[in-house]
């Protein structure tokens, strides 16, 4: 027996903790698991599960207004809000309830409190005990991030979102982020007037940049107001609303401000300083290629570490840094060639390089695409456009990158996924035949590059 209550004890019940938790506890660990808010974390609670809920909800509008091209007599006479919050209350109360008899079938203790690093080895809980461990995994996450301006106080972010308790009829969102054009698809597809601004000249700089170009003219075409460039520089409150002040002297009058302008590791307040526990700037805990800290038993993963914030990467991460602890396995988790979806309207599909990335790492390639307009809408008054694209390098004619913005696009874009990290060729796509009538067969049948990058 060690001298320690625990073999590992984890910090926050989010996807990433959770997996951590239980795949040690199935190695035959002792395992403690502390979250003081919801079990489950952002994901679950305020991240991709209800967000994608919305989302849904959302197009229905959409899926109104098409419907009559294909003969349907029907309009979205009502919508309720009440109704869909409380819908989405009711599962995520329920997964909250899964992810705990996750944890106690695998035999992990849970705690329902805020926990406190107070020394190597321990932990302080809210309720008043201390236990000890001789492993510590740290997984906070991380925390929406409002600019300290006057008026912040109005202001609501995408925590806030999911438990508004109407549907505003004006909404402005400052951001140029996933998050941001989100929740810009989601509030104008169930209604509301929507504008966004963004401090920058073009949304979604992260990704490759014709998928944010193609997704601004999509956004304005559903009468989602756009101001790039602009900054918010203070909210007052005013009879029927919120006075929002930009530069340029634009100002606007809404009845909600939600800032999707980041969001801050949680590292502030848990003893992790008082360690000497190495932070970047930016407040994230640095790891090595173990997930291991600068402290040789405390590790960390997930948001916390601010690397690649995406749940499937964290409960990645959580699996395998639980085999290799007690497992004797050596495997760890790639973070190239990570899938990703934005739930945008219409939402988008990507995996690895975007031009930018090939072009920083001196990679030459050439580009193959295709823009139209999908079979769906031909029957509709929706002139959306669907842009399909793939980066393959010269001389090895691997494809490096594979986007699409439009209908499906995450659907289609995880077998995509597969075959770019298996390392498919270019004449591999070619030689694959497409499923007809879909979008996603473009990806097969593309033969000239519409340019090359020498």
């Amino acid at each position: 027996m060690t001298q320690y209550d625990f073999d590992l004890f984890v910090i926050g019940g989010g996807s990433g903790g959770v997996r951590a938790a239980r795949i040690s506890a199935g190695h035959g660990a002792r395992v403690g698991v502390a979250e003081e808010r919801y079990m489950g974390g952002t994901c679950v609670n305020v991240g991709c599960i209800p967000k994608k809920l919305l989302a849904y909800s959302a197009a229905f509008g959409h899926g109104f207004e098409d419907a009559a091209g294909y003969g349907w007599k029907c309009a979205a006479d009502e919508f309720s809000w009440s109704d869909l919050i409380r819908n989405k209350n009711v599962e995520i109360e329920r997964l909250n309830g899964i992810y705990r008899g996750l944890l106690n079938n695998a035999g992990v203790k849970v705690y329902d409190a805020r926990a406190v690093l107070a020394d190597a080895h321990t932990v302080q809980l809210s309720t008043g005990e201390r236990v000890t461990a001789e492993r510590i995994l740290i997984a906070t996450g991380g925390w929406p991030n409002v600019p300290d301006i006057p008026g912040r106080e109005l202001a609501i972010t995408s925590n806030e979102a999911f438990f508004l308790p109407d549907l505003p009829k004006r909404i402005l969102i400052v951001g140029g982020g996933y998050i941001a054009v989100e929740f810009a698809g989601i509030f104008s597809g169930l209604g509301a007037d929507v504008t966004l601004i963004h401090r920058g000249m073009a949304i979604l700089t992260a990704f490759d940049a014709e998928l944010g170009t193609a997704l601004m003219t999509e956004m304005k075409a559903q009468g989602i107001k756009t101001h790039l460039h602009c900054v918010t520089k203070a909210l007052e409150k005013v009879e029927g609303g919120i006075r929002v002040t930009c530069n340029e002297d634009l100002t606007m009058e809404v009845d909600c401000v939600l800032y999707a302008t980041g969001r801050n590791p949680l590292t502030q307040g848990i003893g992790l300083e008082d360690l000497g526990v190495a932070l970047n700037k930016n407040g994230a805990v640095i790891v090595d290629e173990d997930d291991r800290t600068n402290i040789p038993h405390i590790f960390a993963i997930g948001d916390v570490t601010d690397q690649l914030n995406l749940t499937p990467v964290a409960t990645a991460k959580g699996h395998a840094l639980a085999d290799r602890l007690f497992a004797g396995s050596n495997r760890h988790v790639s973070l190239e060639n990570v899938p990703t979806a934005i739930f945008s309207s219409p939402p988008i599909g990507t995996v690895g390089l975007s031009e930018q990335q090939a072009s920083d790492r001196g990679i030459q390639y050439h580009v193959f695409k295709q823009m139209f307009r999908p079979l769906k809408h031909r029957l509709t008054a929706r002139n959306q456009q669907t842009t399909m694209k793939l980066l393959v390098e010269n001389g090895t004619d691997r494809v490096i990158g594979c986007h699409v913005i439009g209908d499906d696009a995450a659907e289609m874009m995880q077998g995509f996924a597969v075959a770019i990290t298996a390392g498919a060729t270019k004449a591999m796509f070619d030689q694959t035949i497409g499923i007809h009538p879909t979008s996603a067969e473009e990806f097969v049948t593309m033969r000239t590059p519409v340019r090359v990058q020498p």
